[in-house]
């Protein structure tokens, strides 16, 4: 549904089946800005993120988490772990597009590649 949202608003988006899946995607096309769910098969969006954050060509790019996990500590260790922003699910697609704005103007060095 939010993938649907956001190409209806304009946005251009690939999806990823999986974490290592996200990271090849990543290290082949540097994105503006990352969507990640925190619960995904095969490399879950926690190692994904510090993965991207330990190569130099994608650390910069901003990344949302988006989950189901509405313990009040994962806000917290997500943007200790390098995510820019955090939303639970469920959301109004209003807000995650409200969310990647706010993100890319706080963050406008992480676009520069």
């Amino acid at each position: 549904m939010y993938v649907e949202y956001l190409r209806y608003s304009g946005f251009e988006m690939q999806e990823a089946a999986n974490g290592m899946d996200a990271l090849r995607q990543a290290f082949e096309e540097p994105p503006d800005i990352v969507i990640m769910d925190l619960s995904l098969p095969v490399m879950d969006g926690w190692e994904t993120v510090r993965r991207l954050r330990e190569c130099e060509t994608t650390a910069r790019i901003p990344v949302v988490a988006l989950t189901g996990h509405v313990l009040a500590d994962y806000s917290r260790r997500a943007h200790q772990l390098g995510f820019d922003g955090f939303l639970t699910k469920p959301c109004l697609p209003e807000d995650l597009v409200a969310e990647i704005h706010r993100v890319l103007v706080d963050t406008p060095s992480k676009t520069s590649h």
